[in-house]
């Protein structure tokens, strides 16, 4: 399914896009879109910053781009700078490159030559999560618990281990969400014996499920559950952070919230803001100084990586944040958000759950409140709503099949951190007239 099947409409039938500025969007009749998912949840700061611009500009005007391997730049380190900074003390490289796929695509390299650095060349096996997605090359296809994208390219994808997904609203059968975490803990180590811990290289999942869940965070507990059995058994503990990352949870790295620090880290989305593509692949200092040791340097990157323009938009959007104290209003702004949300829609018995962090919130839309039956699939619930809000000038993210066999409507809620509180206050108001036309129609189909 294309991504504008899946939200309703097809290429030809798309608006043309003609400008930006702040939350907002325009297209070519002049019509205005308030930006309410920061398209996947990447325009962290809105569209057409004059301070990012000109930046982006002010680099152009000197050189576009210095390949990677022939060159360092100014904005290069002071990004790589900051970035580690982000990270903590532990943390010491960066493979830059230009999406998410990529990003994990490094992560596993890294892992892999790692292990062999090491002389342990048989840990090479991955261990990922349902209802997870890292990316659309085959190796991050690979790691992707989401059948739905997987289906035409299975024969091709590497063997992953798959162990059940971290969902307090949807727990694995016969298991109380108080005992979540623990289970699932104990599900992970059970999979590393039953596979052998001197095969496994890492697991992998997304501290907060971004597409292929809905924006489900990690429960209580369970990121210091996964990390602990990882080390116990030498296993790297990769993240996810593409979308969840950056700050959209109002923490710079997701699992800073978990008190948790990952092994190697993979950003992109709105490390730059959308406005030229960014992603890193972030690992531990020991991790370096391992493959250093043993074959001089990382043997991953691609043309582009390190792209001078992209650091110059990335180092002006990450400082703009920081300045501005961005994260600081995520992540408090975010939880009045979630709760006026919650307030506008809990009106409908069909709202069975809004849930997330910061500025990623996810809500799930179910037949009935009580079973969190979903509508049937055939139904496009999720789209439904992402169409009429269209049709209203917001832009949401709908996505579908999170509760399994293609069933499951949420909508992904990802606004600007810099959004102002009558936009979101605007953005509320449209979702709530959006679901209500959607759910109407739905009970009358």
């Amino acid at each position: 399914m294309t991504v504008s099947r899946a939200i309703g409409w097809e290429l030809d039938g798309m608006p043309r896009i003609m400008r930006g500025a702040g939350s907002y969007l325009y297209d070519d009749a002049g019509k205005r879109y308030l930006d309410g998912s920061g398209g996947p949840a990447a325009f962290s700061l809105g569209h057409a910053n004059p301070e990012v611009n000109a930046a982006i500009a002010a680099q152009l005007a000197q050189v576009a781009c210095g390949y990677r391997y022939l060159f360092t730049s100014d904005v290069l380190e002071q990004l790589t700078e900051m970035i580690l900074r982000y990270c903590g003390p532990l943390f010491g490289q960066i493979v830059f490159a230009s999406s998410g796929s990529e990003a994990i695509e490094g992560a596993m390299k890294v892992a892999l030559q790692y292990w062999v650095a090491r002389g342990r060349p048989d840990k090479c096996r991955f261990i990922a999560r349902e209802r997870s997605y890292h990316g659309s090359t085959l190796g991050a296809l690979s790691l992707s618990g989401f059948a739905e994208r997987r289906k035409p390219f299975v024969r091709s994808l590497l063997d992953v281990s798959f162990v059940s997904a971290a969902n307090v609203y949807r727990p694995p059968v016969g298991v109380p969400p108080a005992q979540l975490a623990p289970e699932l803990a104990r599900e992970l180590e059970e999979r590393i014996l039953s596979l052998g811990a001197g095969n496994v290289a890492a697991f992998v999942f997304e501290p907060v499920v971004g597409a292929a869940g809905g924006v489900v965070p990690a429960p209580p507990g369970y990121a210091q559950a996964v990390r602990e059995v990882c080390s116990r058994h030498d296993v790297l503990l990769i993240a996810d952070e593409v979308m969840c990352g950056s700050g959209r949870c109002g923490t710079w790295c997701a699992l800073e919230h978990d008190g948790v620090a990952a092994d190697i880290i993979a950003v992109a989305k709105g490390l730059a803001g959308g406005y030229i593509p960014l992603a890193a692949t972030v690992f531990r200092r020991d991790i370096a100084a391992a493959i250093a040791d043993a074959h001089g340097s990382v043997l991953t990157g691609h043309t582009f990586s390190g792209h001078t323009a992209a650091c110059a938009a990335g180092l002006a959007v990450q400082r703009i944040i920081e300045r501005d104290a961005l994260l600081e209003r995520v992540r408090t702004r975010g939880e009045s958000l979630r709760a006026a949300l919650q307030a506008s829609l809990g009106r409908f018995a069909e709202v069975g759950d809004v849930r997330g962090r910061g500025y990623f919130i996810g809500i799930e839309f179910v037949r009935d409140r009580k079973t969190k039956e979903p509508f049937p699939e055939e139904r496009g619930l999720s789209a439904a709503i992402g169409r009429r809000a269209f049709q209203d000038g917001l832009i949401v993210f709908p996505c579908a099949g999170n509760a399994g066999r293609g069933l499951g409507d949420v909508i992904i809620i990802a606004p600007p951190y810099n959004a102002s509180d009558d936009e979101l206050s605007e953005l509320i108001d449209k979702l709530s007239r959006a679901v209500e036309a959607s759910l109407v129609e739905a009970h009358s189909a």
